[in-house]
């Protein structure tokens, strides 16, 4: 029997013991007389989102149930030439995902190689709690009843044999389909980037056309469809339970609408076997997501390739597409995040191009080209495009002050980064609603799928971001 295959036994072993002994505590639980009844917990506030509060407010999974079984791993091992590797199904049950954690203790619901691919299923937020019909008061009691938690169904983890901690893991996105539905939201005076500003919630449903890639927003109005995960990473090195909310090294929520089919996620790995999860999946999204939601949707298939580097050193996670390398800047505050972004994005270009670090400075500020990726998720996410190929000069479009024949423009200037983007945002809010006739909660919305806020290159005291929505969202009928 190979290595892999004691591992795997073992493993399995260990589970089936886990499983064995949680069925025994809900047994002697159910025994109990029952609890008196709690009053329900206040509605969590936007700061309550944070991981801290995550393990203790929260249901604890373990022991857990085994979700994989050698038999079950056969049984997901399908012929498919046309992708490398072994190609694994992975459904999206309730055996196979997760509600709002990510805990590195939580068993592999399937185990790969470098070199396979997989096909993720996933589900929409809840447990499949949000769907078409579920109101906006439901969707909040969703959030208020499990404080810390986060909405996300996150389908996995994945355990690729031969990762190992300072490694890096790539995934590669071969193939996504989604549902034919996907909704937006803004939970009444929680979250998002103005949550004193919109004491009102409002949900949304839309309807996915993917054979024109498109998703009516309202009669005149449409929004371009382009799938990517919203939530994709591995398990971090800390354990214990930890909210899907906030990004970091380990990837998840990092909201990067680049990473499309054909884009690769270049993550460090922390744990033995990486542990890999997605979920949070957008049919859509602006840059900068304002209003908590993307247009949220679910994947009947996700396919990706993971192949584990073994020379490749990171800090934190890149992603490569046809023409470019994206560093990223994560962190609570803007200004810190752009602080990262730079010594990413710096370092990024001394290895692409041999240069000195001042070599690389002048480089990077040459070909700014950046975006504010999200302010809704605790961490808040800057990214930068870099050139892939180091011979040809990428297309830049200038960054507009006012509108033009393309887009509607509004621009925020401050030294405080996070004020810059809460101007530029809140103004074009406003001026969707003057200009384009829309309710403020419409603007909210729609400003969240499709505006596309960019950074301007920082200068000694002021940061700029230049907020953009094109024109072309307005059809005619």
């Amino acid at each position: 029997m190979s290595s892999r295959s004691n591992t795997f036994v073992s493993r399995a072993r260990l589970n089936i013991l886990a499983g064995a002994a949680w069925a025994f505590v809900v047994s002697l639980a159910g025994a109990q007389p029952a609890p008196p009844s709690a009053s329900p917990p206040p509605p969590a506030t936007a700061a309550q989102s944070t991981p801290a509060a995550a393990a203790q407010s929260a249901p604890t999974p373990l022991p857990f149930v085994p979700a994989s079984t050698p038999e079950q791993e056969q049984l997901r091992l399908v012929p498919a030439k046309r992708y490398p590797g072994k190609v694994h199904i992975l459904p999206a049950t309730m055996e196979t995902t997760q509600w709002g954690w990510f805990n590195n203790a939580q068993p592999p619901v399937l185990n790969v190689n470098s070199g396979d691919t997989v096909v993720f299923e996933t589900m929409m937020h809840s447990h499949n709690q949000v769907v078409p019909g579920t109101t906006i008061e439901q969707i909040k009691k969703l959030r208020t009843d499990f404080p810390g938690r986060g909405p996300h169904t996150l389908t996995g983890p994945v355990y690729i044999e031969g990762a190992e901690p300072g490694d890096v893991l790539k995934v590669r996105i071969n193939k996504i389909v989604p549902r034919a539905y996907a909704t937006n939201f803004n939970v009444p005076g929680m979250f998002g980037e103005f949550p004193t500003k919109f004491p009102e919630g409002q949900v949304k449903y839309f309807y996915l056309d993917l054979e024109r890639k498109v998703a009516e927003f309202a009669p005149g109005i449409e929004i371009p469809l382009a799938p990517f995960p919203g939530t994709i990473g591995v398990a971090r090195a800390e354990p214990g339970q930890y909210s899907s909310v906030p990004p970091g090294r380990y990837g998840g929520n990092m909201d990067v609408r680049d990473l499309t089919e054909g884009a690769a996620l270049y993550v460090p790995v922390f744990v033995k076997g990486a542990l890999l999860w997605t979920g949070d999946s957008h049919a859509a999204q602006g840059n900068g997501e304002i209003n908590l939601t993307a247009l949220e949707t679910a994947y009947k298939e996700m396919n990706v390739t993971v192949d584990v580097l073994k020379n490749m050193k990171l800090e934190w996670p890149r992603i490569e597409t046809k023409d470019s390398w994206i560093t990223v800047g994560i962190d609570r505050d803007l200004n810190k995040a752009l602080d990262i972004l730079q010594e990413e994005t710096r370092t990024f270009l001394m290895e692409q191009r041999k240069l000195t670090k001042d070599e690389a400075a002048k480089v990077m500020m040459a070909t700014w080209d950046c975006r504010v990726t999200q302010v809704v998720d605790v961490n808040k996410g800057l990214h930068c495009f870099s050139a892939k190929n180091t011979k040809e000069r990428r297309k830049i479009e200038a960054l507009p002050e006012k509108e033009n024949k393309s887009y509607l423009v509004t621009v925020g200037r401050d030294a405080d980064l996070n004020k810059a983007m809460d101007d530029a945002a809140w103004a074009m809010i406003g001026l969707l609603e003057q200009d384009k006739k829309l309710t403020r909660l419409d603007a909210y919305s729609l400003a969240s799928m499709v505006m596309d806020c960019r950074l301007a290159a920082p200068g000694a005291t002021q940061k700029a971001v230049h907020c953009l929505v094109p024109k072309s969202t307005w059809v005619s009928r």
